[in-house]
């Protein structure tokens, strides 16, 4: 798997193209925004999109959705419990920086199931506490891990937003993240990557 990163949207999320180069299918995760960099490479690149997965409801994850459904008709997966998250810019969080967002299309998961996208295994894990139905992404034989707004490089999701939870936040990290061999890359929603085997050490929230 050929991982990308693009930086997208107002406050700098991470867009990540996860790639089979073999099979030139690949999957997006959390489009915050739907740049010409993003859309450049899928095309340069020759590109199938076959999924595109969230890590959660907020705004800065989301607001890609529109522009890139009108050039892939694929799925997009989000957990049942950011339903309404998705529905409601001021939870969402897109009516304090934006005019408002919202996104009703999505098909809703629960953790526990594992998704088949480009060759690729994705499970899910259902990690709530920066918001109710966080998740995260793991691909097993790659060694991946798409974490979202819940573990960072140093640091763990914020808990000041609804329906965050810092107790939450911290259960997911040690019980569903924490347990991963320490040579699986995490690919957080904002910032650079890091390793399992790093944070479990070194991040202070921990």
């Amino acid at each position: 798997m050929k991982v990308e990163r693009f930086l997208t949207g107002i406050i700098s999320t991470n867009c990540y193209l996860a790639v089979n180069e073999e099979t030139k299918q690949a999957v997006v995760v959390d489009p915050a925004a739907c740049p010409p960099s993003l859309m450049n490479r899928i095309e340069e690149e020759g590109l199938e999109i076959t999924a595109i997965l969230l890590t959660h409801g907020h705004f800065d994850h989301i607001m890609g959705l529109d522009g890139l459904l009108k050039e892939y008709d694929v799925p997009v997966y989000v957990h049942e419990d950011d339903r309404e998250i998705m529905t409601n810019p001021r939870l969402n969080l897109s009516s304090s920086y934006t005019s408002g967002y919202t996104f009703d299309g999505a098909e809703y998961i629960h953790g526990g199931e594992t998704l088949r996208f480009a060759g690729y295994d994705f499970e899910v894990f259902h990690t709530p506490g920066h918001t109710p139905g966080c998740c995260c992404y793991y691909v097993k034989a790659e060694g991946v891990l798409f974490s979202g707004d819940t573990l960072f490089a140093g640091s763990v999701g914020r808990s000041d937003f609804p329906g965050s939870s810092a107790s939450e936040l911290i259960r997911s990290v040690r019980e569903k993240l924490l347990p991963l061999p320490d040579d699986t890359h995490v690919y957080p929603g904002h910032m650079g990557e890091t390793m399992i085997g790093h944070e479990r050490k070194n991040n202070p929230f921990l």
